[in-house]
């Protein structure tokens, strides 16, 4: 058995995806064990080759309920917290980046100016495991969505990753008045600011639809269109080959952007520079702050273009 850890979100999951299927192609005979969030399993069972869940959130210590793996990988972090937590399931052997802290040398050394999908497929290619970081797809979820909505997601976990509400509002209201069928998505905890979205939008009722996790994915799969911040829904649009506008802000989206060379998956971002007039929240970072509604809309053009 072979146990990998990832115990992160849903845009984790997705750019964690080639490695997985290097390692399922390396070692086809093998049980492939993923410990990540039970929540994910939709998604999970889009990969193929994960033969099982192991419901893990964080990187709490614990005991882990199966037999000694024969291998363990650390596909979370650079260690040593994850390291350690991998060692208490006593794998026969662990491939992981190097951590003198967890004692573990053998690795290949972290790098943060490395792109997310690149470092995982790099670590395995260290052991030699063959990894195609071009291996990003997902199949489509099973069930009836609407097809071919043009998708707004204004949420993310972060607050500087948070574009403002009434520009996602400007957008979604021109997209609508160009003749798209726009949704508005987003978390539970995303609800407020999905209504506000729709509401100055001048949406109907059922702009804001109630979505799992499996029903966000198939809404996404058979999009016409995303519009969203750096969060995990933008890796959903890679997967499916959805056409995408991505706005980032601290983060570059050389690190955590789609593959370049994709025209259907369009990146905006101003680096670290300011921004000028009465703009709202400090807590936005200042190069989100800086997109405008034109360059969204703009940018949707080139991404439904590129198709």
């Amino acid at each position: 058995m072979i146990l990998v850890l990832r115990a992160l979100g849903v845009g984790d999951l997705a750019t964690g995806v080639p490695a997985l299927r290097g390692l399922r192609a390396a070692f086809p005979e093998e049980e492939l064990v993923l410990a990540a969030p039970a929540w994910l399993t939709p998604l999970i069972d889009l990969i193929g080759g994960v033969d099982r869940v192991l419901p893990t959130d964080g990187l709490a210590p614990r005991s882990w309920p199966v037999d000694p793996p024969s291998l363990a990988v650390n596909l979370h972090g650079s260690g040593p917290e994850s390291h350690r937590l991998l060692r208490r399931a006593r794998p026969g052997r662990m491939w992981a980046f190097r951590s003198p802290a967890a004692d573990h040398l053998d690795g290949p050394q972290w790098s943060g100016a490395e792109h997310e999908v690149r470092r995982w497929c790099r670590m395995l290619r260290h052991y030699g495991v063959p990894a195609d970081e071009s291996e990003l797809a997902l199949a489509a979820p099973p069930g009836t969505v609407a097809r071919r909505v043009t998708i707004v997601h204004p949420g993310a976990k972060s607050p500087s990753r948070r574009w403002p509400a009434e520009r996602y509002a400007a957008v979604a209201r021109e997209l609508h008045a160009a003749g798209h069928q726009v949704v508005i998505t987003g978390s539970a905890a995303e609800r407020e600011v999905a209504e506000k979205v729709a509401a100055d939008a001048g949406l109907g009722a059922g702009a804001v639809p109630e979505t799992g996790l499996g029903a966000l994915a198939g809404l996404i799969a058979h999009a016409r269109l995303l519009v969203s911040g750096d969060t995990g829904v933008s890796h959903l649009a890679t997967a499916f080959g959805t056409p995408s506008v991505t706005l980032f802000g601290p983060m570059s989206p050389r690190l955590w952007g789609p593959p370049p060379g994709r025209a259907r998956h369009q990146v905006i971002w101003h680096g670290t520079r300011s921004t000028r007039g009465d703009l709202p929240g400090p807590e936005v970072h200042p190069a989100l702050l800086a997109v405008t509604a034109d360059e969204v809309l703009a940018a949707a053009r080139r991404a439904l273009s590129g198709i």
